[in-house]
């Protein structure tokens, strides 16, 4: 369980540290921060200026010092076929950190190596996000984010991820 400020500073250390490429599919519903966690990774990368989501545009692409970012928003596909007109078959070749909301709009075309983030918001507390990783294939490694004990205590600890998570 995150704040929106513990989120943001994960975001930015994700920018900062990961290796692309690299895929991080953000899952969740409307709300849940899945904009506010892609720009914070795309900040993180280096990224200077405003950052909008891409819901109309359905793909930005900026060139970070160290790595291109590729945020897509997924929410107005209407079919997996609609994605190669964003050239999703190169998605990732060009050294990427490739950020995609909604990828359950892609169906089975989701790259095999990925991180996969669901982001809810809390029950009765909205400035919390519960949030869930899954490593899927063999991404990069993500760095470290605090959490919450599911013991209820509010005692921060900091876990690494990687292939056992």
């Amino acid at each position: 369980i995150l704040t929106e400020a513990e989120l943001v500073r994960w975001g930015e250390e994700i920018g900062r540290e990961v290796s692309a490429p690299i895929v991080l599919a953000l899952r969740g519903p409307l709300g849940a921060g899945k904009s506010v966690l892609a720009r914070a990774v795309a900040s993180g990368a280096g990224i200077a200026g405003p950052i909008p989501s891409p819901t109309f545009n359905l793909m930005f692409r900026y060139e970070g010092p160290s790595a291109p970012i590729v945020h897509m928003d997924l929410y107005r596909i209407r079919q997996p076929s609609e994605l190669d007109e964003l050239g999703w078959s190169e998605l990732g070749a060009g050294g990427e950190v490739v950020l995609i909301e909604w990828p359950e709009r892609a169906g089975d075309r989701l790259p095999p190596d990925r991180w996969e983030i669901e982001l809810r918001v809390t029950e009765g507390a909205a400035n919390l996000r519960e949030v869930s990783v899954q490593r899927v294939g063999s991404p990069p490694r993500l760095p470290s984010f605090p959490i919450v004990l599911a013991s209820g205590g509010r005692d921060r600890k900091s876990t690494r991820l990687n292939s056992s998570h």
